[in-house]
């Protein structure tokens, strides 16, 4: 009688276990929790849109170890021949939209597709608030072709993260992938991976950076001296993950998340009374300093950060970026809940 009962156990036991979704290739398990989404009191980097902290609940959900590579995307073109952003005609009428009334036309020849493309500066820059000072329009700057020159060695390097992708297109290979982007509060989650104390996914030693992440040190935009090994774009893997098992959480690449860009919106986080449940970002984008233009925010930072610029390898670091550009430092990852996965 108890060997019949410990058969029924098991069986049942089993098939309970059939109904759990296996995890994705290339995906890892974030499991559910609250954590306090916002800058800490101890970062002195921290801007106002980090602030206030705010109580958030978190459901659990899968999501990519890595930044979508080139060789990922690259299937997903071949499968379904998409055309991305920075590949189609230009359309004066869409620009213009998001430019203030009276914006001069550019000539022609300017009108083409392609992308931004970072440029260093021969000397010193006095002030580092204008970054049209190291960003070019490329005309033919698109995924395959990413420094725009067509040299086909740095268009399709497999383990690079894909970039001079826009939300759109990233929207596009998710509906391909079955997938979705975070949301800024699933991915700041994912980054602090329960250590809640951390300013950096590594911790709290800035010396370590190197050691950690792909970013600019040096004189910026001037000169990289690549302690961390790269100018530019480094593979995925290349530094060590953190203790949810995600790699690429801070420089490299920033990453596109599903959020508007608001920056009231911590603020009306706070104000909610107890945990704030899995906030999906707020409404509508809202940005001052881009009237004309809807912003998603993006997370991470990327191999242009750097202490006398932008120190955005921080965990609560984010900015807003709008949702029809293509840059060569901006690429995405994907999440997926159980029920996408089925």
């Amino acid at each position: 009688m108890k060997n019949t009962f410990k058969v029924l156990v098991c069986i049942l036991l089993l098939g309970c276990e059939s109904n759990i979704p296996t995890t994705p290739n290339g995906m890892v398990w974030i499991p559910e929790g609250v954590f306090y989404q916002g800058a800490l009191k101890s970062d002195r980097h921290a801007m106002e849109h980090e602030k206030p902290r705010h109580k958030v609940k978190i459901d659990g959900f899968y999501m990519d170890i890595t930044v979508v590579t080139n060789k990922e995307f690259k299937k997903f073109i071949n499968e379904t021949n998409y055309i991305t952003i920075a590949q189609r005609s230009v359309n004066w009428d869409e620009i213009k939209s998001q430019l203030p009334e009276n914006t001069p036309k550019p000539h022609d020849s300017i009108l083409k597709p392609g992308s931004l493309i970072f440029k260093k500066s021969k000397l010193p820059l006095g002030n580092l608030n204008d970054f049209f000072q190291w960003w070019e329009w490329k005309i033919g700057a698109s995924w395959n072709n990413v420094s725009g020159d067509g040299l086909e060695s740095d268009n399709i390097q497999d383990n690079l993260p894909v970039v001079h992708v826009s939300y759109e297109d990233a929207i596009a290979y998710c509906e391909w992938a079955g997938r979705r982007l975070p949301t800024e509060a699933e991915w700041e989650y994912a980054a602090r991976a329960n250590n809640k104390d951390n300013i950096f996914i590594w911790g709290n030693n800035i010396n370590d950076l190197h050691l950690n992440a792909n970013t600019w040190e040096g004189d910026f935009p001037v000169t990289n001296t690549q302690k961390d090994g790269y100018e530019r774009l480094s593979p995925v893997k290349t530094y060590p993950p953190n203790d949810f098992g995600l790699y690429g959480m801070a420089g490299n690449v920033w990453e596109w998340t599903s959020d508007w860009y608001n920056i009231d919106y911590y603020s009306e986080l706070s104000n909610t009374k107890g945990v704030c449940d899995n906030p999906g970002g707020p409404l509508k984008a809202y940005n001052p300093n881009n009237i004309y233009i809807q912003e998603k925010v993006i997370k991470g930072g990327s191999f242009l950060c750097n202490q006398s610029y932008c120190i955005s390898y921080r965990i609560s670091a984010k900015m807003g970026s709008s949702t029809d550009s293509s840059l060569e430092h901006l690429g995405f990852r994907t999440v997926a809940t159980k029920e996408m996965v089925k």
